[in-house]
């Protein structure tokens, strides 16, 4: 058994979508936390008694199981497993978000990792995911440049002026798709090149 006060490293990584649902015990639907009148966990909410285990020792929520003969048994009424109820410090359960997130280590580091990605400057990044500016996902017939940010007030213009014929987004949303349409293993193929031949401050911008 590995000693827990006795280490060399330490990683802290972010985990993926489907690493945290591995982990979750159900998903959170609910913001309410405890019923005002049965003083009980509301069911989906932040205290679920499903998801993070009994608020009493060997007890289910609807009463049908008690005492720790029936240790292990999930009610077929309430959901709820029969076991201590310390599990509750534990568990963990899971929020499935309306639409996508950044994360600022990736976005507000030093260097920005998504901004050498996209080759956008930090400023416009956080612009973009802090819906403050559009971001162009498509330039389409209009003559602006992809990835190009527009204020509302250039939007405007284009949109009166092209209508439907160009594609911009904004939040994370606009960066995911923008991601998604990079190659990375092609990208790593032509920057190792790009390294073969450059110098000075090229060859340093290249390296980061």
């Amino acid at each position: 058994m590995m000693d827990a006060n006795k280490f060399s490293a330490l990683k802290i990584a972010i985990a993926s979508p489907e690493k945290i649902r591995s982990w979750s015990y159900g998903e959170i639907k609910k913001p309410e936390t405890i019923n005002y009148r049965t003083l009980k966990p509301e069911r989906d909410g932040l205290f679920c008694e499903k998801i993070f285990g009994p608020t009493k020792d060997y007890e289910c929520t609807c009463g049908k199981y008690k005492k720790v003969r029936y240790k292990g048994v999930i009610c077929d009424k309430c959901g709820v497993e029969v076991t201590k109820s310390k599990v509750r410090r534990e568990r963990m359960g899971h929020i499935e978000l309306a639409t996508p997130v950044s994360h600022i280590w990736f976005f507000k580091g030093t260097p920005s990792r998504m901004g050498l990605l996209l080759d956008m400057s930090p400023r416009d990044l956080e612009e973009v995911l802090y819906f403050v500016s559009y971001v162009v996902t498509d330039p389409g017939i209009a003559p602006l440049q992809k990835k190009q940010t527009l204020s509302d007030k250039e939007y405007n213009a284009y949109y009166e002026k092209y209508g439907d014929g160009f594609k911009v987004g904004m939040g994370a949303e606009a960066i995911r798709l923008l991601l998604s349409e990079i190659n990375l293993q092609e990208e790593l193929d032509n920057l190792n090149k790009e390294l073969e031949t450059a110098q000075g401050q090229k060859r340093i911008r290249l390296l980061k």
